[in-house]
């Protein structure tokens, strides 16, 4: 699995490498298109490789979208903490439950009754 998952890296990184020299061209990125630009007096614009822009575009719809799928996951993970405190609230009361129970008794009939307890990992 481990020389997969490098071949897999090893392609990606071979593809954009390829991106990278096919797309070399300086291109101009602008804020505002040239009309605006002259109507506000300003025109922030930078130059950079083709390919960096791709790239960049790439890396923000990709955070983009991890940012989106988070939130909308967020019911989610907030339902799982509350059931998983719901279930120490019952694991604490059985316990004491169980512990009352026997409490009076002959230890070694309390042992005998008491269910095994799982392994905690």
């Amino acid at each position: 699995m481990r020389a997969l998952r490098t071949a897999f890296w090893g392609i990606v990184a071979i593809c954009l490498v390829i991106l990278g020299l096919a797309n070399r061209g300086m291109v101009t990125l602008r804020v505002l298109p040239e009309g605006l630009s002259g109507l506000f007096g300003i025109s922030p614009d930078i130059d950079l490789p083709l390919y960096a822009v791709i790239l960049i575009g790439v890396a923000l719809g990709l955070m983009i979208g991890f940012l989106w799928e988070w939130l909308r996951e967020h019911k989610h993970r907030a339902e799982a903490r509350r059931r998983a405190r719901d279930v120490n609230r019952l694991e604490r009361e059985v316990d004491r439950l169980r512990h009352e129970k026997h409490e009076g008794e002959d230890d070694v009939l309390a042992l005998v009754d008491r269910p095994a307890e799982p392994a905690r990992v």
